[in-house]
């Protein structure tokens, strides 16, 4: 879900790097230092599944796993999917540096909301656990889209058609992220439930 540069025009450009910013200044001043190796695992996980990608158009279909670091991370999702995608731009040339701002915020943004929004549903058992696990792969995905399709269509008119295409072809991609996601906490509240916050 990269932009490339040379897309947007300079007030998106801009407005996304002041949003990045300030969205990576917060996770940084709320990480919890004895978490940092949650924060650089999770951002390893995020930079090598989001390295095979399908690219479409002006952007990318992959896997974000954007969800999961919200829900765990919290705000410190900011710094962990920026620091990723500033090392895909440097090794790969994936998005770029000039769009650095408006892509984390359309990856970062959404999972830090889902994560506070659904964090709390953890705590329960059974179905609630699970569907607020699904919801936070699911909806952060379909967020990013939304983001990613606006900031095209807010860039240029002409990029309609692209915005749209954008939204549709991540549907399946919103499935496998919840899925992915459900999972995974499930497997987490069972065998460690401090990563994700949740009393022993």
């Amino acid at each position: 879900m990269h932009i490339s540069e040379g897309i947007l025009n300079a007030p998106i450009l801009a407005g996304g790097a002041i949003l990045t910013v300030v969205g990576t200044a917060i996770g940084l001043k709320k990480v919890d230092y004895d978490r940092i190796m949650s924060v650089s695992l999770l951002s390893a996980t995020f930079f090598v599944a989001s390295l095979i990608h399908v690219p479409l158009g002006p952007g990318s279909v992959h896997l974000l796993l954007s969800g999961l670091l919200g829900l765990i991370l919290g705000w410190a999702a900011f710094p962990a999917i920026v620091v990723a995608l500033v090392l895909q731009a440097i090794f790969f040339q994936y998005g770029g540096i000039v769009v650095l701002g408006v892509n984390g915020f359309i990856i970062a943004g959404p999972a830090v909301l889902c994560g506070i929004l659904l964090h709390p549903w953890l705590k329960k058992n059974g179905r609630k656990r699970t569907t607020a696990a699904f919801l936070a792969g699911f909806v952060s995905i379909l967020l990013s889209a939304i983001l990613m399709a606006s900031a095209l269509y807010l860039s240029d008119h002409e990029f309609l058609e692209v915005a749209g295409l954008t939204l549709l072809s991540h549907l399946p991609v919103m499935f496998i992220e919840g899925l992915i996601t459900m999972f995974v906490v499930n497997f987490l509240a069972r065998v460690q439930p401090e990563i994700l916050s949740l009393e022993p």
